[in-house]
């Protein structure tokens, strides 16, 4: 937390604060997405407020602003970016409260990829001779791994059968299953990848999740597939209903998905309208 000048009167976001910030978040350790969303979100309520000094007046009406404009879950994002910031420089004062989400009871069925889906993208992308994206939908989609994750999925994991995966500050392991393996190995020895990142750019790099969402939304006419359920977390949440559909233990689902909090994995499980509909017919209390 940062004291003197910044803690007086006429409150104003400076680039300077923004570049003090970032290296705060590097310091703590916050993960590259993080420290990114962060700075995107301070630097989006910087051009809101159009360098006048921030009041508390301020804030809450930029909190409004984004209530009319967001989903709940991102508003409480944004504000919880722009609360830290507030925190670092000790303006916490200004510091706004999240907003009250009801835990759903069902998700969208427009929203979620269901496993037919998702096969028929993995066959469009063979398809269209695009190997390296089929293989990256089923590596997310078998393992349950981020998309940021996919750089740990290398030759010498594939070939031990298990991933070590870091995420911000926590280590978990993440097995791959023998018929993935095989795809994996196969698909490395035909791109003639000795060791490391099976899924590299050709710099070396880990693909980006821009790339890959672009990859899949272009899959979607060939596949069948609504353009809004398509993107690489979806994949991610598939894996974890299925895997939860088989085994109803929510802690061990956690677990595997690297989350600190079940709350957060119970977002992932929630069922669809017509799956929730069907468990409300089936109770048959309506004599």
């Amino acid at each position: 937390m940062l004291g003197g000048k910044y803690t007086m009167e006429g409150r104003v976001i400076t680039a300077k604060m923004i570049a003090e910030f970032k290296e705060h978040l590097i310091l703590e350790e916050r993960s590259v997405a993080t420290i990114q969303k962060y700075i995107r979100d301070v630097k989006a309520f910087m051009a809101y407020a159009q360098n006048s000094a921030i009041t508390k007046e301020t804030v809450i009406a930029y909190k409004k602003y984004l209530q009319e404009n967001y989903a709940v879950r991102s508003v409480n994002s944004m504000l919880a970016s722009i609360n830290s910031f507030f925190s670092f420089f000790g303006w916490n004062d200004l510091k706004v409260k999240s907003l009250k989400l009801q835990q759903q009871v069902f998700c969208p069925e427009e929203k979620e990829l269901t496993k037919g889906e998702y096969t028929r993208l993995c066959r469009a992308a063979v398809r269209k001779r695009n190997e390296r994206l089929n293989l990256i939908l089923q590596t997310i989609c078998g393992t349950g791994i981020r998309v940021s994750e996919l750089q740990y999925i290398t030759v010498e994991a594939v070939e031990h059968g298990e991933a070590v995966v870091n995420c911000k500050t926590k280590t978990r392991s993440v097995f791959i299953v023998k018929e993935l393996r095989q795809k994996l190995l196969r698909y490395a020895a035909e791109q003639n990848i000795k060791s490391g990142m099976i899924f590299a750019t050709r710099t070396g790099k880990p693909i980006s999740r821009t790339n890959i969402w672009r990859e899949m939304k272009a899959l979607c006419v060939e596949a069948n597939v609504n353009p809004e359920k398509v993107f690489p977390h979806n994949l991610r949440h598939l894996f974890a209903r299925v895997f939860y559909g088989i085994e109803k233990d929510i802690a061990k689902l956690a677990d595997i998905l690297g989350h600190s909090s079940i709350n957060t994995t119970r977002i992932y499980i929630i069922s669809t309208g017509t799956e929730h509909r069907q468990r409300m017919e089936n109770m048959r209390l309506i004599i």
